[in-house]
């Protein structure tokens, strides 16, 4: 008996080798030669329930996609879709041929990634110069020797404010926790703290007075609050600096710091081994917490992608592990 309908053992057809044929309504179809690319855009469109996303899953057109379908419906002498306006929806048949589609080729892809190949897969991460250097860097090892599969691709990042200017898979950035259009994960809090460069410290003698550090050049990083935040917290009230640098770049804040050039805010942990090695000076016990932290950005729905999630879990897990040090 022939059937109209899509079944499962047609598709079947495509790795039994002895499967020369299959039929539809008594017309041979050799199933070396059925339309493959017709069908996989065929199963796109039909996930979605879009020509539109399945053309961008594709990265072709539209209008590729509605042809293609066309042509599937007009060989095969049924319709696979209901055309609305702006919208679009299976038929009883069109249903039928998804369902075995999309269960053929998520056991085709299993087999290739379980058996076939096994790409190195990679992934992207945007970090600022500080985190970058005292934080991830170090660690960069560690995360190869665990995980060797994934290739982890360092960028230098920029401040982000929404996922327009987000272009990495992932990124650290320093915030509240708002990002429009992204998922932020606080990753760990930093504290604040004037840092001096030993040459410097001798030359100024013992500083046992926050209020003594208007008397040197202060080094502001992007603005003065947090500075002018320190000395409130230090009792230090209505004080006039004498003189004042402004470094964006958190590495070159420490490079001036430590040949001499001023006090700046050091940035906690980070800080810790410079200080524990001599290389600089932590005068106060004063810590200021911003209410700022460090979080993980990503895109919604990235942990979809297996190497983004494990990149993800192993910087959470690294940082939960620090802060309990």
């Amino acid at each position: 008996m022939v059937h109209n309908d899509f079944d499962k053992r047609d598709l079947r057809a495509l790795w039994i080798a002895n499967s020369s044929f299959i039929r539809r309504n008594d017309v041979p179809i050799n199933a070396r030669r059925l339309p493959l690319t017709a069908l996989r855009t065929f199963e796109a469109a039909a996930r979605h329930l879009s020509f539109k996303d399945a053309a961008a899953e594709l990265c072709v057109s539209a209008t590729t996609v509605s042809n293609q379908i066309r042509q599937l419906e007009k060989d095969w002498g049924c319709k696979l879709f209901n055309r609305h306006t702006r919208a679009v929806s299976l038929t009883e048949r069109g249903g039928s041929l998804a369902r075995v589609l999309t269960s053929a080729f998520d056991e085709i892809q299993v087999e290739v990634e379980k058996h076939i190949v096994v790409p190195r897969k990679t992934v992207s991460i945007a970090v600022g110069p500080i985190f970058g250097s005292r934080w991830l860097g170090p660690r960069l090892a560690q995360f190869s020797k665990e995980h060797p599969k994934i290739d982890l691709v360092v960028h230098h990042g920029s401040r982000i404010t929404d996922s327009n200017q987000m272009q990495s898979d992932l990124a650290i950035d320093w915030g509240v926790g708002a990002w429009r259009g992204l998922e932020a994960t606080r990753l760990m809090e930093a504290r604040y703290s004037p840092i001096i460069g030993p040459d410097l410290a001798r030359a100024t003698g013992p500083l046992t007075d926050p209020c003594q550090l208007a008397g040197l050049t202060i080094i502001h990083q992007h603005d003065r609050s947090e500075w002018e935040n320190w000395f409130v917290l230090a009792g230090c009230l209505d004080l006039t600096i004498e003189s004042e640098l402004t470094i964006v770049d958190s590495n070159m804040v420490q490079r001036a710091v430590k040949d001499g050039q001023g006090v700046a805010l050091g940035v906690f942990p980070f800080m810790d081994g410079d200080v524990a090695s001599g290389q600089l000076i932590k005068p106060f016990e004063t810590d200021l917490r911003p209410t700022r932290a460090f979080h993980l950005l990503e895109h919604h729905d990235a942990r979809k992608n297996s190497a983004i999630r494990t990149v993800c879990e192993w910087i959470e897990a690294e940082a939960k592990t620090a802060s309990s040090l």
